[in-house]
C-alpha cells in the first residue's frame, strides 16, 4: 500500500452548469493505493472549489468542495473495466474529473435560505430595503377594500337591534 498528497492545477474547466471549478483552481488529492488480485484499488479524498452564480438571487457563489472516491484500476487483459493499469501506473484525471463534476450542485444557493428575486421587481430580496411589496388585489375583489368594521354604526343600522 502507497499513500501520496498531491496538488495540483485544474487543466481546464471542470463542470457546465451554474457552478464549475475553474482552470487552474488548486486541488488536493490524498491518495492510497493499494495493490489487490485484479488491479491497483485506489481510494481518493479531494479538496477543491468551486464558483459560479446562486441559482435564485443570482449572486456570486465560491464554496469549499470534498469528494471520497473508490475505483478499481484492473490489470490488462483481465475484466472488462472502466480503467486499467497501463505499464505500471494508474491515470487519475478521469476519475478525479468524473468525481468532482458529479458531485457540483445542479442548483446551487448561495445560503440555505436564500429567497431569490423578487417576481415584481426583479431585485434581490435579500438586499432589499424597500417596504414589503402587496400582492394586486383581483379586481373582482376591489370593492371589499373599502369595507371596514371600524365604522360606527347608529341606531336603525343593525337588523337584529330591538326598537
Amino acid at each position: 500500500m502507497r499513500e501520496h498528497s498531491l496538488e495540483l492545477a485544474v487543466p481546464a474547466k471542470w463542470g457546465e452548469g451554474l457552478v464549475s471549478v475553474a482552470e487552474g483552481e488548486p486541488v488536493l488529492i490524498e491518495v492510497r493505493l493499494e495493490s489487490v488480485h485484479e488491479g491497483i484499488l485506489v481510494t481518493a479524498d479531494i479538496d477543491t472549489r468551486y464558483t459560479g452564480i446562486c441559482g435564485r438571487c443570482l449572486t456570486d457563489v465560491a464554496q469549499a468542495l470534498q469528494v471520497e472516491f473508490q475505483e478499481l484500476f484492473a490489470y490488462p487483459g483481465q475484466e472488462e473495466t472502466d480503467f486499467e493499469v497501463q505499464d505500471d501506473h494508474v491515470d487519475l484525471e478521469t476519475p478525479v474529473r468524473d468525481a468532482i463534476v458529479l458531485s457540483l450542485p445542479f442548483q446551487p444557493v448561495c445560503q440555505p435560505d436564500c429567497p431569490g428575486l423578487d417576481p415584481a421587481t426583479g431585485e434581490r430580496m435579500t438586499a432589499s430595503t424597500g417596504s414589503e411589496q402587496s400582492a394586486p388585489i383581483d379586481p373582482r375583489w376591489g370593492a371589499l377594500k373599502d369595507y371596514t368594521t371600524d365604522v360606527p354604526r347608529t341606531r336603525g343600522d343593525d337588523p337584529t337591534e330591538e326598537s
